[in-house]
């Protein structure tokens, strides 16, 4: 038997491995079955929609639950399309904020020195502990206070601080070696230049995860709407899908709403495949040393 057939992990392909790939093939086609199914209903008509024994593939597709999706909203004041630009206009300011804040301060938090450094570590590790429900009070005070009720701007401020985001940050700047840096101080590169030419490049996966979670909060986020927003121009798409059902009667309502589901899980799906290697990336090289 060949030296390769005896090892653990062959470097090449050896009958050995069949049994794994066969499992890892079923739990594959078996971890696929909700998405297909979010596909599947999307397009189905309405008597599928409603068949018993239900179906799970659609038997005859159609793109009618999507032209009812907008021909519902164009009977209101609010078409569809402009929530659906409300939540695009809010995700890329938040993953562009959220990106520059959490790679500054993750720098600031793990290269830099200055008084109150750990103290303000500390205070995020603490914000980790908190659940958003638990702070629904003191937030909705506070956002009063500053006069963003209603605006625009109370789907992105609050948004913005990612307490996870910038632990993982931190946690990868604390991989990169102090003589690098001293390197580039001496070369008289100043804290911008290095945070800029240095650190960007080096921390990509851990940028690509605050993406990731920051995409999935603010894209799937209907709480803000409901919460603090009366201008019906202001609400986003995740929002609507959620007053789809209670709009419309229960029955003609679900072909919509599955339309609508299938809108906000794409983006979702696409986003995470891209970036999903360089989230592994970050949970290796984000632990304790």
């Amino acid at each position: 038997m060949s030296y390769n057939a005896t090892k653990i992990n062959p470097d090449k392909f050896h009958k050995s491995q069949i049994k794994f790939h066969v499992f890892l093939t079923l739990l594959c086609a078996f971890m696929l079955l909700p998405i297909i199914y979010i596909f599947s209903t999307a397009f189905k008509p309405l008597n599928e929609l409603f068949m018993y024994p239900p179906r799970f593939f659609v038997q005859n597709p159609t793109l009618d639950n999507f032209v009812d999706l907008f021909q519902v909203s164009a009977t209101s004041k609010i078409p569809a399309l402009r929530y659906l630009m409300n939540s695009m206009i809010i995700t890329i300011a938040v993953l562009t904020l959220s990106v520059i804040f959490s790679s500054m301060a993750g720098f600031a938090l793990s290269k830099l020195e200055f008084k109150g450094k750990k103290l303000l570590f500390e205070i995020n590790q603490i914000a980790l502990m908190f659940v958003g429900a638990a702070v629904t009070i003191p937030r909705y005070l506070l956002i009063h206070k500053l006069g963003l009720l209603d605006t625009m701007w109370v789907h992105i401020l609050p948004i913005l601080a990612i307490p996870v985001g910038l632990f993982l940050v931190k946690q990868f700047i604390d991989q990169v070696p102090n003589e690098i840096i001293e390197a580039a101080r001496v070369d008289a590169a100043n804290d911008f230049q290095i945070y800029w030419y240095i650190i960007l490049p080096i921390i990509r996966p851990a940028l690509a995860t605050i993406v990731i979670l920051a995409f999935q909060t603010v894209w799937n986020d209907a709480s803000t709407s409901t919460l603090y927003i009366n201008s019906e121009a202001l609400n986003t798409f995740a929002y609507y899908i959620t007053t789809l059902t209670s709009a419309n009667n229960t029955v003609a309502g679900q072909g919509v709403a599955a339309a609508s589901s299938l809108i906000m899980f794409i983006p979702n799906l696409i986003i995470f495949i891209f970036m999903q290697n360089k989230v592994m990336s970050t949970v290796a090289h984000s632990g304790i040393k």
